[in-house]
């Protein structure tokens, strides 16, 4: 089940956080680490009723931000659409131990179909450069690679930018 997550919510998906930074440095992925996602981050998402959780099993195994606001980053990108009426996904998550069983495209579709509810044109997004796994998945959903930016306080490597129109 897909929901609005709630403040007693932060602490769960902080621990699913953790488990996929540790999951993706043993990758040798450097997306995350201990300063972002942080938990900052999720409490101003969920003012913003902007972050959702999956449950299984009643325990939280998932989390997406699915927000309006366009990062200041986004703004150099080419993006297939004008600006406006887009959606952007942020610190999609899933708990290594529920990786593989389909719920990180459960909640993109759930993105997407929210999406196209409020009669947006576009999804957009960014995954780092380095992680493989996550670009296939999304060029698999149909989004296109687009530009670069970069987010220094994460990586020196570039993250790019994909948009699924609607």
């Amino acid at each position: 089940m897909i929901r609005h997550a709630k403040l007693s919510d932060i602490p769960q998906i902080m621990t699913v956080v953790k488990a996929c930074t540790r999951e993706m440095i043993g990758r040798d992925i450097y997306q995350w680490n201990d300063l972002y996602p942080s938990r900052q981050a999720f409490e101003n998402d969920l003012e913003r009723k902007e972050l959702f959780v999956l449950e299984a099993d009643s325990e939280i195994v998932g989390a997406i931000v699915i927000s309006s606001l366009m990062d200041e980053e986004y703004k150099a990108v080419r993006w297939l659409t004008q600006n406006g009426a887009n959606s952007y996904i942020h610190r999609l998550c899933v708990h290594p131990d529920h990786q593989g069983r389909g719920h990180a495209g459960r909640m993109m579709a759930f993105a997407e179909q929210l999406a196209r509810g409020k009669g947006l044109v576009s999804v957009r997004l960014d995954t780092f450069s380095r992680n493989k796994r996550n670009q296939r998945f999304y060029e698999k959903r149909g989004y296109k690679r687009l530009g670069d930016i970069f987010f220094p306080k994460q990586s020196g490597h570039p993250f790019h930018c994909y948009e699924l129109v609607l």
